[in-house]
């Protein structure tokens, strides 16, 4: 009966004056962060919220994003967060596939219009009644007019609030995610799932209230791993979270000398950032490892010699772990305190079991070989995709989830990723979905059939490419369909690169070949 927001409102009566949340000259007490979530659930039920509504939330890494989410949870109601990149078309999907009932948006910049998308994507909603607009002053008016602001909804509510009863199999955040199949599903995280991923903190990475950590958080909060390794791991244990909006390596190395950060998590190529901006920054890099005590790494694979010199140069060595949105995220950890093996994803954390399944759709059966697909079983696991059966039963039997990432085990336990047996890319740490892709490319009317996959990249690991048979009677050219992309998908999906063909290997089937593509 224990509600995720529990973690917030335990350090806000036990620590109520601690700095819970720092942007720039913004810093927020426990007390004031918990007061201004009580208002957001107050105005939640007075528009008719009741719990297990879903409500979604479309903000980057400021103050708003913990006071709203905690404040829907404080409400008994589920969190959808959504990509800040999303444009009005995809904003719309999720909110319908998710059924939400409310919608916080931020305003966003001129550059990244995530207000304008997000009503965009709200107007096209029939299911989705109510909508504020998070305005950078709250005392502001909505740059769209007509819309009711974030501030306006809060004032004069309580800043008490007896928060919902819940039970620990309610569903607490939908996240969403995809596949080959096609359009993102929504992963129900339960209570009991973000709760234990959070309070592993200790386990993992030494957290404690007494010598509570400060975080940098620069992972973005609407992904898993952002909302439980750093905002949930910090409430959890009473720690600082120091927000930048964006990732950027200087500002960050700076930030981390300023505010004396002891916890940084990011992916890959957020070390590699650091790294090369490091001499340039004025930033004393022995400063930073004194204060440095945790540095995690996940969401795609740590490349050895980014490894090797981030130890070298901040004393301090990367555990890496291994996670999905399914799985609350975190599955496996590198063991604190303990000697690194470098490329390995860990061992499971407390709690949940990992094991070596065929690679076989339907085959469940534990791998005869080496090589296996990575299958996940513990209190971290979701409850399904929200609203669709076959494919929750697809991923999950007997409780032990398939990872659709092929792995190995060394003779002491430790995990090894090998490849990924979906066709999914990560690029700068984000999950791309061929298929998704694919599909919003063949509304071209230029397009005939189009093969999206991965190619290697230095900065991102990945590119995002486009092979493109065209239309006989078009004469499309790549920069052409590159900016089309670029309008239709968010930032982080449309492809940079264009190839055009006048066929794609298939197999006898009709299936495209990847494999052959390059």
């Amino acid at each position: 009966m224990t509600s995720l927001a529990s973690l917030l409102e335990k350090s806000a009566a036990a620590y109520p004056e601690r700095e819970a949340v720092v942007l720039g000259d913004t810093r927020l007490t426990y007390a004031q962060v918990d007061g201004a979530a009580n208002q957001v659930a107050n105005l939640l039920v007075s528009r008719g919220i009741e719990p297990g509504d879903k409500v979604a939330l479309s903000c980057p890494n400021l103050p708003f994003f913990p006071i709203v989410y905690n404040g829907i949870l404080k409400a008994g109601a589920t969190v959808v967060p959504l990509n800040v990149l999303l444009k009005g078309r995809e904003v719309a999907y999720h909110l319908a596939d998710s059924e939400a009932k409310a919608y916080f948006c931020f305003q966003g910049t001129d550059e990244l219009p995530i207000g304008a998308e997000g009503h965009a994507g709200f107007e096209q909603t029939d299911s989705c009644e109510t909508f504020f607009m998070i305005t950078v002053d709250p005392a502001a008016a909505s740059p769209i007019e007509g819309t009711e602001t974030l501030g306006q909804g809060m004032a004069g509510q309580a800043p008490t609030f007896e928060t919902a009863e819940v039970d620990d199999d309610d569903t607490a955040v939908i996240l969403y995610t995809s596949g080959t199949t096609g359009q993102p599903k929504g992963a129900e995280l339960r209570h009991r799932n973000m709760l234990s991923n959070a309070l592993a903190s200790d386990a993992l990475f030494g957290a404690n209230a007494d010598d509570p950590d400060t975080y940098l958080c620069v992972l973005p909060l609407f992904h898993s791993f952002g909302q439980t390794v750093i905002m949930n791991g910090a409430f959890a244990f009473g720690g600082t979270v120091v927000m930048l909006p964006r990732f950027e390596a200087d500002p960050a190395l700076k930030t981390m000398a300023k505010e004396e950060v002891t916890f940084f998590a990011g992916v890959p190529t957020m070390y590699w950032g650091l790294l090369g901006a490091l001499d340039d920054s004025g930033v004393d890099a022995k400063a930073l490892a004194a204060n440095l005590r945790v540095a995690a790494a996940g969401g795609s694979a740590l490349p050895v010699e980014v490894h090797k010199e981030f130890e070298k140069r901040f004393g301090v060595t990367i555990l890496e772990g291994y996670g999905l949105s399914e799985t609350s995220p975190v599955a496996s950890f590198s063991p604190y305190g303990e000697e690194v093996r470098v490329g390995s994803i860990g061992v499971p954390i407390p709690g949940v079991e990992m094991r070596l399944i065929s690679p076989e759709p339907g085959d469940w059966a534990d791998a005869d070989g080496e090589i296996g697909e990575i299958a996940i079983k513990g209190p971290n696991i979701m409850k399904g995709y929200y609203n669709r059966p076959d494919a929750t039963a697809d991923a999950i039997h007997d409780g032990w989830f398939r990872s659709g990432d092929l792995g190995r085990k060394d003779d002491d336990g430790h995990y090894y990723i090998v490849d990924r047996s979906k066709d999914m890319i990560i690029r700068g740490g984000y999950n791309v979905y061929p298929r998704e892709i694919e599909e919003v490319l063949l509304t071209h009317p230029g397009v005939s059939l189009a093969a999206v996959i991965g190619v290697p990249h230095e900065s991102h690991g990945e590119e995002i490419k486009a092979v493109v048979i065209r239309n006989k009677e078009t004469e499309l050219t790549e920069d052409e369909l590159v900016e089309w992309g670029k309008e239709q998908m968010a930032g982080y999906k449309y492809p940079r690169i264009v190839q055009f063909v006048d066929e794609l290997p298939m197999t006898a089937t009709g299936k495209i070949l990847k494999r052959e593509l390059s």
